[in-house]
């Protein structure tokens, strides 16, 4: 019994003292902590998380043109502005195709004009009817064959071959034929004719022409 109380005494002399330093202890602790893990306050994730929100201002702020003056003029001289900025329209592939024909129908005037050799006459109107056969075969069928420039275009074809073949011809039976009936299609007047009358439908057809294009 008297162990016990002196076991009691001992405590009750120590208990305060350990309670002192525990609890220095765990308040030292907690202040190194603090902050950190579930020993301290959590962080405010919150508020980070939160999206932040940006409002889009203009560069430039607004002008206002009050002098008509104070405009700058369409840079036309410069080339990436005609090319790109200012849409040009797209010319029809028809229209390309006919303008390629153009200076092949002059050419085969000026030869009937200047009275140029059978040689230069027939190599001439090759190439014309050459693209002509061309351009008849493309658009054949399609829309373009009912402009008045694709049916202009086929008779002075169909006109052309025919005079090549008649001026041949001619300069190879004529003297054979001069006596006949049928020679009269061989005489230089009628050749003639025909030439002048060739002439005019490629004028009308190179008027057509630029109309269209």
């Amino acid at each position: 019994m008297k162990k016990l109380v002196a076991l009691f005494i001992i405590l009750s002399f120590t208990l305060p003292a350990n309670a002192f330093f525990w609890n220095k202890k765990n308040k030292a602790l907690e202040k190194e902590l603090q902050g950190k893990g579930y020993a301290g306050d959590l962080p405010q994730i919150e508020e980070k998380e939160k999206p932040k929100t940006k409002v889009a201002e203009p560069i430039f702020g607004p002008q206002e043109f009050d002098n008509p003056a104070e405009l700058k003029p369409v840079p036309r001289d410069n080339p990436a502005f005609i090319d790109i900025i200012q849409k040009q329209d797209k010319t029809s592939q028809y229209v390309n195709d006919v303008n390629t024909i153009i200076p092949m129908l002059e050419k085969l005037h000026d030869c009937i004009e200047d009275n140029e050799s059978l040689q230069l006459f027939v190599s001439k109107g090759n190439l014309l009817t050459s693209n002509i056969d061309y351009l008849i075969q493309k658009y054949d069928g399609k829309p373009e064959s009912y402009f008045e420039s694709f049916k202009k275009l086929t008779e002075v074809n169909r006109y052309t071959k025919t005079l090549m073949t008649l001026r041949r011809e001619a300069a190879q039976y004529q003297r054979y034929l001069a006596y006949s009936e049928s020679g009269s299609i061989y005489s230089p007047e009628n050749i003639e004719q025909q030439l002048d009358y060739l002439k005019e439908e490629i004028n009308s057809a190179i008027l057509l022409l630029r109309e269209e294009g």
